[in-house]
């Protein structure tokens, strides 16, 4: 059995792609090595790849005719697509881009997953970021989710209806997962993390956003893989009735004060930030909070990685790969 994933260069799909390759399964990557941030990383995540059982192609989701030539024949039973243009702030500078990639990328790949033959189930990656402004704590599947404040998000919830059009009249079975600030080795240099370790370690000043009064829900990258394999192991079933197609939150549901994080980082790091208090960024939200009972009820998810564990691992890896003292 091959497992197609889409995006595995990127962070999440690299190690999604590691995860699988460890259980001793084959995995067709594909990914565009676009330049939103240095392809170096995504050609060194690849190259960590390298060894039997892995096949990669560089192809972009939004050329449908390229799509298919890459993935005819390849015996691709099972589906996790991770390939997307990413960051809320730079689809304001940037909309065509997740348009592209978010939208018609999506069609794509749902078009491909309801022409294959035997095709076990697909996972699509969503984001917490639909749950735009909402200040009710903790975000629930349940929660409404049609007041998006980015065109990131507006294009993840596109997903989700498109995915949901596509198990109903198709019948595939399709899980949509809303993933909660995703942080870890091998990380985006765009994501908070990154952006600090560096700036502390080069004694820049340090942008903390909101004054400062901000909490996110982050989630270590190997507590985020074991739910999207257990999520792709179990696809819903199809019994007739309503559409197979579930959507959960995947984060470690525990919220962290930005200013503790940063604290945290410091320590692993062995210097102290200096921090420039901004203001809100547009399309930002100062709180986010996951609600995992669905995805722990049917897949078992339990995310076991504190902060303080999973921040000094990323800082030991970021020292390692950066050459930063």
């Amino acid at each position: 059995m091959t497992t197609l994933v889409t995006g595995a260069a990127g962070f999440i799909g690299f190690h999604v792609a590691r995860r699988l390759l460890d259980r001793g399964e084959r995995v067709l990557g594909i990914d565009s090595l676009d330049a939103y941030y240095d392809p170096q990383l995504k050609r060194d995540r690849l190259q960590a790849l390298q060894g039997p059982g892995f096949d990669f192609r560089q192809v972009d989701i939004a050329d449908a005719g390229a799509l298919a030539e890459a993935l005819q024949g390849r015996g691709v039973r099972r589906i996790i697509h991770l390939a997307a243009q990413a960051g809320v702030r730079h689809s304001i500078e940037n909309p065509h881009a997740y348009v592209q990639a978010n939208l018609v990328g999506q069609v794509n790949v749902l078009e491909y997953a309801r022409h294959l033959e035997g095709l076990e189930g697909m996972v699509y990656a969503s984001s917490s970021s639909v749950y735009g402004g909402s200040t009710k704590l903790p975000f629930s599947e349940a929660d409404p989710v049609d007041r998006p404040v980015s065109l990131y998000a507006a294009t993840k919830k596109a997903d989700e209806l498109m995915g949901h059009a596509y198990a109903h009249l198709y019948r595939l079975p399709l899980t949509g997962l809303r993933f909660f600030t995703v942080y870890g080795p091998w990380g985006r240099p765009d994501m908070a993390m990154w952006v600090f370790a560096e700036a502390i370690l080069a004694g820049r000043p340090l942008p903390v956003f909101n004054g400062g009064d901000m909490a996110r829900d982050f989630t270590f990258i190997d507590d985020i893989v074991a739910g999207v394999v257990a999520v792709s192991d179990s696809p819903p079933a199809d019994t007739g009735g309503e559409a197979p197609h579930r959507v959960y939150n995947i984060g470690n549901s525990r919220p962290e004060p930005l200013l503790r994080v940063i604290a945290v980082l410091e320590e692993a790091l062995g210097r102290k930030a200096e921090l420039r208090l901004e203001p809100m960024q547009p399309g930002d939200v100062p709180a986010t909070y996951a609600d995992i009972s669905a995805i722990r009820r049917d897949h078992g998810f339990e995310p076991v990685t504190p902060i303080e564990e999973g921040v000094p691992r990323f800082a030991e890896w970021f020292r390692r790969y950066t050459g930063l003292a």
